[in-house]
């Protein structure tokens, strides 16, 4: 699931670097850049709402790895019965029999598939007013901080621990509940 989050994030990583000239105010006096960083992923996860959406997500994850666990154990125990029985199985049976479970193991990979695919929409959906939210605050600390640019994390080889925004992103994103 954290790499959902890293997705999500790195998309937002772009619209932050494009934030970052829109939220130019004048340069310093001696010309100086003033460049913020953001550590997008870690600020969203630490956010209230990024919290709830990763229990939300873990719980439903959790639930329908439990279920898919037991129906992929159903399927190993037909498998196991019929090698069991085949030698008491005509051939019309056996193969009848292998075909049965063969449709049931492809029905069970289209499931986890579409649960998965479902799961990833739910992140996103929930994502993304968080996201949106984020880039607010952002764009207000920008302007309010006389930034050129804030960047995200990722996007940098190396910044200055004083550079790091990502605690005061978080702060400003719960304050603007």
């Amino acid at each position: 699931m954290g790499n959902k989050i890293t997705a999500m994030a790195a998309v937002l990583a772009m619209s932050f670097v494009a934030l970052g000239a829109s939220a130019q105010e004048a340069p310093k006096a001696d010309g100086a850049a003033k460049v913020g960083i953001v550590d997008i992923e870690k600020a969203i996860r630490a956010t209230s709402a990024g919290q709830k959406m990763t229990k939300d997500l873990q719980g439903e994850f959790d639930k329908k790895k439990n279920e898919f666990t037991k129906r992929e154990g159903d399927l190993k125990k037909m498998f196991e019965d019929l090698e069991k029985k085949k030698s008491l199985l005509t051939d019309e049976a056996r193969e009848k029999k292998a075909i049965e479970i063969q449709q049931e193991r492809m029905k069970f990979q289209q499931e986890v598939a579409e649960s998965q695919q479902a799961i990833q929409k739910k992140e996103r959906d929930m994502l993304e007013p968080i996201a949106k939210k984020m880039e607010t605050v952002i764009d207000k600390l920008a302007k309010s901080g006389g930034y050129t640019a804030i960047l995200d994390r990722r996007a940098i080889l190396w910044g200055a621990k004083t550079a790091d925004l990502t605690d005061t992103v978080v702060k400003e994103f719960e304050k603007s509940k």
